[in-house]
């Protein structure tokens, strides 16, 4: 169990404690939303949890396996409903790999990718498609 304890700031804003850590976070309404957009809203947490969730995993796999992953990038979008009620709709998912890598180790990293707990913590509704960026030969 790991605690998360959240401070109301007022104008939208709040901030979020990690228990174990004590480290903060800062979150802001998004500007479609009546806020200021000046720090990650929450929607953009859930959106940044499935990407460092994906790497995450892609990680560990790659320290057990003897693969270097390390320059590893994850980009992901978050696309909100535009009709109520106000929801995501889509987080696609790319990665690019810096390093080329067995075909059996570029089978088990796209099988891994959407196993992470974030990513089977989503709603099936939300629209999860990921790409997967592979070095050219010779790269």
């Amino acid at each position: 169990m790991v605690e998360i304890t959240v401070k109301y700031q007022g104008e939208l804003r709040c901030e979020a404690t990690h228990t174990p850590s004590t480290r903060t976070l800062q979150t802001d309404a998004p500007v479609d939303n009546q806020g200021r957009g000046e720090s990650f809203s929450p929607t953009d947490l859930l959106a940044t949890g499935l990407a460092t969730c994906m790497a995450t995993i892609l990680g560990i796999a790659a320290r057990r396996e003897g693969w270097n992953l390390d320059g590893m990038k994850v980009r992901v979008e978050k696309h909100m409903t535009t009709e109520p009620p106000r929801r995501i709709l889509r987080l696609p998912v790319e990665i690019w790999f810096p390093t080329r890598l067995p075909n059996a180790a570029r089978a088990e990293c796209e099988r891994l990718a959407p196993t992470c707990p974030v990513a089977l913590s989503i709603h099936p509704e939300i629209e999860v498609p990921i790409a997967f960026h592979w070095p050219a030969a010779g790269d």
